[in-house]
């Protein structure tokens, strides 16, 4: 299932990980980790936020997938089902 994640990043873990230099790496581990359909970055409700798009094959890759957000950023992460085009077209075909 797709799924859109949203990683709201605590502001002084984040502090902590740009002044010591290692908030690409870190961010780039898990990227590696998750493999991300899309991944945007940007302040959202004034905090460091990080919008991911997966494919979620089975509820049990949750915790693995939100994980490193939690412990290396204490991050509050949310997770919502989402749809492309094509998936909503299916969807709504289903609907006749």
């Amino acid at each position: 299932m797709r799924v859109l994640l949203k990683a709201t990043l605590d502001t002084e873990k984040g502090n902590e990980a740009i002044r010591s230099g290692k908030m690409p790496e870190l961010l780039k581990e898990i990227l590696d980790q998750i493999k991300p359909e899309a991944a945007y970055f940007g302040p959202l409700g004034g905090r460091r936020t990080a919008l991911l798009v997966l494919d979620m094959k089975d509820s049990s890759d949750l915790p693995s997938t939100g994980e490193p957000f939690f412990t290396q950023f204490n991050a509050e992460v949310e997770v919502t089902p989402v749809m492309n085009g094509e998936d909503l077209q299916n969807g709504l075909a289903k609907l006749r």
